[in-house]
């Protein structure tokens, strides 16, 4: 397939009106964070692709997006939990975060999307396989970067404002840029891209939680 780019501008008023279908508290609420992450997903794309596996995927509402305003065929979304919003047109299915439902290279691509820091340390790796077995092409991964113990709590009250509407999980552990490297590695990728830091916060916000902790990659099969 032949790369295809999208726009560089993922509107946030447009997302709203994606999400808002879904979910009432986007019927007032601007998603201008989720338009930042899909526009660093954005900026990484490599597509066109026939089909997108979504893994830890939540309510299902990003990959309803993701299916709506990038050039893709099909997208899936799976979760250990189902809380996915009964009126999306994405496939869901709940799994056992063990093995995926599908058969060898089911898919083009695939993403995971502030989800990684949510997996057991000891079982990342074993999920990023299990993605490459099922995923013939990129993984896509939008989640944190730590520097310090400082940025650790940092982000676990990030993620608890972010998690605590949707009945999202709670526990993470987040990995510094080497842990980044070594994960991949063990897991037959390697990172391929970054994604430009995006500004997701301005102003006080901004200063409390630095936008440096939010990290958009592109992991390639090796």
């Amino acid at each position: 397939m032949t790369a295809q780019t999208i726009s560089p501008m993922v509107e946030p008023g447009v997302l709203q009106g994606i999400l808002a279908r879904h979910l009432p508290l986007y019927r007032t609420k601007v998603p201008v964070y989720q338009a930042v992450m899909l526009d660093t997903l954005a900026q990484l794309w490599t597509g066109p692709y026939d089909a997108i596996l979504d893994v830890g995927g939540g309510t299902g509402v990003i990959a309803q997006a993701i299916s709506e305003l990038f050039p893709v065929g099909r997208v899936e979304v799976v979760d250990l939990v189902d809380r996915f919003c009964p009126d999306l047109t994405v496939a869901t299915r709940q799994y056992d975060g063990k093995v995926l439902p599908f058969a060898d290279q089911s898919f083009d691509a695939a993403t995971l999307n502030n989800v990684l820091h949510h997996v057991p340390v000891a079982q990342r790796a074993g999920l990023l396989r299990e993605i490459r077995r099922v995923v013939a092409g990129p993984l896509f991964i939008k989640d944190h970067e730590r520097r310090s113990a400082a940025d650790h709590l940092r982000l676990t009250a990030l993620d608890a404002i972010g998690n605590i509407p949707f009945g999202g999980m709670l526990w993470a552990r987040y990995l510094d840029g080497q842990e980044w490297e070594r994960v991949a590695q063990e897991s037959g990728y390697r990172i391929a891209a970054r994604a430009v830091p995006a500004r997701y916060r301005n102003g006080a916000y901004a200063a409390l939680f630095p936008n440096r902790l939010e990290v958009t990659m592109r992991f390639e099969p090796i």
